[in-house]
């Protein structure tokens, strides 16, 4: 029903009028304390999980007996972390040298390969030596550099006469009787071998003397 006069005479008019103002802000401009969003409950101390453990343990009576036992535990942890750190570095200390160990082994396996690959190359110096083509000049200045330089990645000839047959670096071709030997003896080499420490890259090709 239409109401007449001033608002003042119709109080509770004038109360459904006035504008609701809400205060959304998270924080109390007065304490500092943090809000909770419109339409949330507040959590209480009650409903606080953390704030129910720390109180149950700040109010909880240890026996002597049992308050050691956070520190054993603790001990025990440590102690287990301590182990697992020790595996981990014996692990990598292991990998480590593996990796250096292969890295070595194929260094060596390159190396051997290339040393392989010249043997043939030496083969035909030695046999112009033999034949006297290189006594003098450039090619002879030539082969001598480059069998040098072989020496110095370890490669080594298997050539000497005189010495006991050994059938790891020595290839009999030929037997002879030999009148003044008593063990078989390299007489003659036919074909030079090589070997690289003592991994023997191929046997001389040789002719044994045997005891008559």
């Amino acid at each position: 029903m239409p109401h007449h006069g001033n608002d003042a005479e119709h109080p509770e008019g004038n109360e459904q009028h006035k504008p609701v103002i809400r205060d959304n802000r998270k924080v109390d401009p007065e304490t500092g304390a943090a809000r909770h969003p419109h339409g949330e409950a507040a959590a209480s101390p009650e409903g606080d999980a953390l704030s129910q453990a720390e109180e149950i343990l700040n109010g909880m009576e240890v026996p002597a007996e049992e308050a050691v036992a956070p520190g054993a535990a603790a001990e025990a942890e440590a102690a287990e972390l301590r182990n697992d750190l020790l595996r981990l570095q014996a692990e990598y200390v292991n990998y480590r040298k593996r990796v250096e160990r292969d890295r070595a082994v194929a260094g060596e396996m390159a190396v051997i390969g290339v040393l392989n690959s010249l043997l043939t190359v030496l083969d035909d110096i030695d046999a112009a030596r033999q034949h006297g083509d290189l006594e003098d000049g450039p090619f002879a200045a030539i082969a001598t550099k480059l069998e040098t330089a072989l020496k110095t990645y370890g490669l080594e000839r298997i050539a000497e006469t005189g010495v006991e047959f050994d059938p790891t670096i020595h290839e009999a071709l030929i037997q002879q009787p030999g009148a003044d030997v008593e063990v078989d003896t390299v007489s003659q080499v036919l074909r030079s071998g090589y070997k690289s420490g003592e991994r023997v890259l191929r046997a001389a090709q040789v002719i044994v003397a045997v005891p008559a």
